[in-house]
């Protein structure tokens, strides 16, 4: 059994709804529990820590609950082998939103969970013409989100010599294909130009953190995520597509 730790927002949420099933497909047992507060960042995280809020909504394995808890105690819970976390996306192209708090976490989690690998989520860019508060800050330009977030990201990884799980690098490729291009007439890989698109941007999300954390075979991958929020059925040839970038 692999444990999966996600401490992180509505993005690790999107994240993560599917990848515990996605690793069954491919005969990787997983149990995967992410922390959820929407747009946490990771100031807000590492106050957190300190003052022991238990605020995060308790998801396991894609299933929301009404649990709510802290940190410190999830720590202690599982024999974690990864602990994930990110930066709130609003935030991601800011160098300076990153410290103290990233260093202070990671020390954090590596000696209360010694054993767990703490990785870093690349979170995405918006879509290009996504109405989110925050994207101002970028111009409303999607390309110099992306181009800023992913350098911070990695600047981060590389300091402090955690993995990166790619997300943004696999999401941007993806509306390469006209297929993901709204501009032509393809499904924008957003639902509401930010979240995950239900199919086909969560399953995205999910074996990309599949492929990271655990080498895992990703064109065997034969989950079909079923969209209980819009019963949407899965394209086949858009899944390939997606699982074609991922192995990129």
């Amino acid at each position: 059994m692999e444990y999966v730790l996600a401490i992180g927002n509505s993005f690790s949420r999107d994240a993560t709804a599917y990848l515990h099933d996605v690793c069954a497909s491919m005969g990787i047992s997983a149990h995967v529990v992410n922390l959820y507060i929407g747009g946490c960042s990771l100031e807000r995280h590492w106050s957190n820590v300190l003052n022991h809020e238990k605020a995060y909504q308790y998801q396991e394995n894609g299933i929301v609950t009404d649990r709510y808890v802290g940190i410190s105690d999830m720590l202690h819970s599982k024999p974690w082998d990864y602990i994930v976390t990110q930066q709130a996306s609003h935030d991601s192209g800011w160098i300076d939103t990153y410290e103290p708090f990233s260093g202070l976490l990671f020390e954090f989690l590596k000696k209360e969970a010694p054993t767990a690998q703490v990785c870093l989520h690349q979170t995405w860019a918006y879509e290009a013409d996504s109405d989110h508060a925050g994207f101002v800050r970028y111009h409303r330009d999607q390309r110099e989100m992306y181009v800023r977030s992913r350098e911070n990201y990695r600047v981060i990884a590389e300091k402090y010599r955690v993995p990166l799980i790619p997300c943004g690098d696999v999401i941007q490729r993806i509306r390469e294909h006209p297929e993901f291009d709204k501009a032509q007439g393809g499904i924008p890989i957003c639902r509401d130009g930010f979240h995950m698109h239900y199919l086909y941007g969560r399953y995205a999300l999910a074996c990309t953190w599949a492929k990271a954390l655990f080498r895992a075979p990703i064109q065997d991958c034969a989950y079909l995520p079923a969209c209980l929020e819009t019963e949407e059925l899965p394209d086949q040839r858009l899944l390939s597509i997606i699982r074609k970038e991922v192995m990129v």
